[in-house]
C-alpha cells in the first residue's frame, strides 16, 4: 500500500511539473511575441491559442479550411532573423493538414488570390521541445506568406 502511494505521487508530480512547464512556455513565448510585435511596429491579431497574425493584404478569392490545398509562397525565420525556410515567389502547394498546428490555424484567414502577411508562431503550435534542423526546441517561428 506505502509503495503504491509513493508510485502515485511521484507520477503525479511529473504530470502536474509537465503541465507546468507548458504554461510557463506559453507564457514566456507570449511574450516574447508581444515584444517582437512593439519593437517591429506591428498590428497584429492574437488569437485564443497564443497565434498573432498581420494581415497586410487580405487577398481577392476564398479563405482555405484547414484541410485545403493550397499554394503559399513564404519565408521563415526565427527571432533573431535567422531563416530557416523558404519557397520560390511561386510558392508551394500543400495540404493543410500535413503542416504544423500554426499554419492550419492561421492559414485560413487570409484569402487566396493575393493573401499577404505574417504568422507568429509560439513554440507549441510549432515544433514544441523538439529541435527540427536548423530550428532549435522551444523556437517562436515567423512567416512572411503570400497566397497567390
Amino acid at each position: 500500500m506505502r509503495f503504491f502511494l509513493i508510485i502515485t505521487t511521484v507520477v503525479f508530480l511529473c504530470f502536474s511539473c509537465k503541465k507546468s512547464s507548458t504554461l510557463d512556455r506559453a507564457k514566456l513565448d507570449n511574450d516574447v511575441i508581444k515584444e517582437y510585435i512593439k519593437q517591429h511596429q506591428l498590428v497584429a491579431t492574437e488569437t485564443g491559442s497564443g497565434l498573432f497574425y498581420v494581415i497586410e493584404h487580405q487577398g481577392s478569392g476564398a479563405n482555405p479550411s484547414s484541410t485545403s490545398n493550397v499554394t503559399v509562397a513564404y519565408k521563415g525565420y526565427l527571432l533573431n532573423g535567422t531563416i530557416f525556410d523558404q519557397s520560390g515567389a511561386g510558392g508551394v502547394n500543400m495540404n493543410l493538414s500535413g503542416v504544423i498546428q500554426g499554419w492550419k490555424e492561421g492559414i485560413p484567414y487570409f484569402k487566396t488570390g493575393g493573401g499577404k502577411g505574417k504568422l507568429l508562431i509560439p513554440s507549441v503550435l510549432g515544433y514544441g521541445s523538439e529541435a527540427q534542423s536548423s530550428i532549435p526546441a522551444n523556437s517562436v517561428l515567423i512567416f512572411d506568406i503570400t497566397l497567390p
